[in-house]
């Protein structure tokens, strides 16, 4: 697939870069060039695959199907977002601003390695190409005290997760003999499920729940995401977030679906205590930051719903159109946090009356965030609770995350109200030039547009 080759050799030119190129302006516009060329990279491999012609590579480790390129697209198309909205911030974390653009080309890399994975080992090297690079990014911020630490308590979790991991997939060798997804399947039966595969399935839920921060493997997330630099927390809590669930998805709502019925409970139970945490301490944040974190718990817990939903094409809709939504929705509302100094909500008094424009972006973002409707955020959960319906075992969890969604509401509503309704004059940390308006304005066109026409993000899906 070109674009693993792309992005492995875009994160190399990047490194280069760092000792040929002294100036960090001309640093991130090599890596806006180099981000556009990679979504270029996808969109050719996109028309190069059809719906109905996956390829097998690597001798079968990986397995590139239309709709895998179809999300590594979208993905890249956030990514390259992300850095037009972010690039500055990027610049400002320190003095390494080519490794830190070099290091997120590598991120890619293994979301890439996650969407297309055909073997067990595939899944790990993903994984671990996806989070040592993030623990780095986390304690870049040599200044910052928080930010150590939270570089140091995502290593030391992750590497337990890890752990974690490997003993899962050892114990599924074990009972299958292969480590090929599609061989262990056909080796591994409901009616006579081998006891050592099915805790290789537990062990690798737990590890997977780890990555997408979701409850009880989630005490790591508010502290890495409140002590990371802001600029990096965007995007690891959208499209690192995103590719992890993707893999998740591979594995149990595709692959493990025949066993469905040994794990669905365990995993309806993480999802419903997911949602729980998730919202529920959120209400009590003062830092609007650390909410965002807490809000992201909670987003987990509905992405969760398509892994449930096993055997449902409203899953595979659901979990591209969350991925987008979401993504587009988080990063706009980050690019609005990293320009003001304050972080609590008190820091959004008066944000109306000083920044018209940027109280109403925040607005919609935040209504996307709660699934309000009309933006892609109330058709992303609409799409993974009716899968959720139709799976027809989950009724009392589709009910339990209405109720959720609605609790959602009170703390996004928060910061609309400090925005609106309370009088303060907050401060910004960098000015908002015109290129940033119309990027947010651009991000808001994004949302709306997912949410009335989300039909033109899920046709190509069977093109």
């Amino acid at each position: 697939m070109n674009s693993i080759i792309a992005t492995t050799v875009f994160g190399i030119i990047m490194m280069f870069a760092s000792v040929l190129v002294s100036d960090k302006k001309s640093v991130a516009a090599l890596a806006t060039v180099l981000f556009a060329a990679l979504l270029g990279v996808n969109i050719y491999d996109l028309n190069t695959i059809t719906a109905n012609a996956p390829q097998a590579l690597y001798n079968n480790m990986l397995h590139i199907e239309h709709y895998s390129v179809w999300f590594n697209t979208l993905m890249t198309g956030a990514t390259l977002l992300y850095i037009l909205l972010m690039g500055r911030e990027i610049q400002k974390v320190g003095a390494h601003a080519a490794e830190y653009f070099a290091l997120i080309f590598f991120i890619l890399c293994g979301v890439y390695l996650l969407s297309t994975y055909n073997n067990m080992l595939m899944l790990f090297i993903g994984i671990e190409i996806l989070s040592i690079p993030q623990y780095i990014l986390a304690g870049s911020d040599k200044r910052n005290l928080k930010s150590s630490e939270a570089s140091l308590k995502y290593f030391l979790m992750g590497a337990f997760s890890t752990g974690i991991l490997l003993m899962g997939i050892t114990l599924l060798y074990g009972a299958s003999r292969t480590f090929n997804i599609m061989e262990m399947v056909s080796v591994l039966h409901s009616d006579s499920l081998n006891p050592l595969a099915l805790a290789g399935i537990i062990f690798i839920m737990i590890a997977l729940s780890f990555k997408v921060s979701a409850a009880p493997m989630h005490m790591w997330t508010p502290d890495v995401y409140d002590g990371s630099p802001t600029a990096f927390t965007a995007f690891m809590a959208t499209i690192v977030k995103a590719a992890a669930f993707f893999a998740f998805i591979r594995l149990f709502q595709s692959s493990f679906s025949n066993l469905s019925t040994h794990w669905m409970t365990v995993l309806a139970i993480i999802t419903a205590a997911t949602l729980l945490v998730g919202n529920v301490t959120a209400v009590f944040q003062q830092s609007v930051k650390r909410m965002l974190a807490y809000s992201s718990i909670a987003q987990a817990g509905f992405m969760l719903f398509a892994v449930l939903a096993v055997n449902t094409a409203d899953a595979s809709r659901g979990i591209i159109v969350y991925a987008v939504a979401y993504s587009v929705a988080t990063i706009g509302m980050f690019s609005v946090l990293v320009k003001l100094k304050d972080y609590t909500y008190d820091g959004f008094n008066g944000l109306a009356q000083k920044q018209p424009l940027l109280a109403f972006v925040t607005t919609l973002f935040l209504f996307s965030l709660a699934g309000i409707p009309l933006t892609g955020g109330f058709m992303a959960k609409y799409y993974v609770l009716l899968a959720a319906v139709e799976q027809g075992q989950l009724m009392w969890l589709v009910i339990f995350g209405l109720l959720m969604a609605a609790i959602s509401v009170y703390y996004y509503f928060r910061v609309i109200i400090a925005m609106y309704f309370k009088t303060g004059t907050p401060e910004m940390n960098s000015p908002v030039s015109s290129f940033d308006k119309f990027l947010l304005v651009l991000t808001c066109l994004i949302v709306l547009a997912l949410g009335i026409f989300p039909q033109l993000l899920l046709n190509i899906l069977v093109a």
